[in-house]
């Protein structure tokens, strides 16, 4: 059973991140939100994306690796990943980021909230 999650994400300072190999990127100071899913072990995936000692693997690995970021919060849900995703509030943070194997055309599983407040 495929299970969602979605991570909170605070980002203290802009900054410029490769991510893997979709390219490098501007990401500016603020709050994030990104959606992603899990098909086993919902616990171990959200502790993984916890720690800062992992290798990176997901593109949203590169943005955790990141000294700036922290997660605030954590949402979970049964719903499908990309339902969940597309309500959520934000505009796309970078194409295709989190979402390589999305067929539902969300653009992205991460999205930028806001400004720090």
């Amino acid at each position: 059973m495929t299970q969602t999650y979605q991570l909170l994400i605070l980002l203290r300072r802009a900054t410029t991140i490769r991510v893997g190999r979709l390219g490098e990127f501007r990401f500016p100071a603020g709050r994030y939100i990104y959606t992603g899913s899990a098909k086993h072990n919902l616990e171990a995936r959200v502790r993984r994306h916890q720690s800062k000692t992992k290798r990176l693997r997901w593109h949203i690995d590169y943005l955790l690796a990141d000294r700036g970021a922290r997660i605030t919060g954590i949402r979970l849900s049964a719903e499908p990943e990309c339902r969940v995703n597309q309500r959520a509030r934000g505009r796309i943070a970078v194409t295709g980021f989190g979402s390589s194997d999305c067929r539902s055309g969300c653009g992205s599983h991460l999205k930028w909230i806001g400004p720090l407040e």
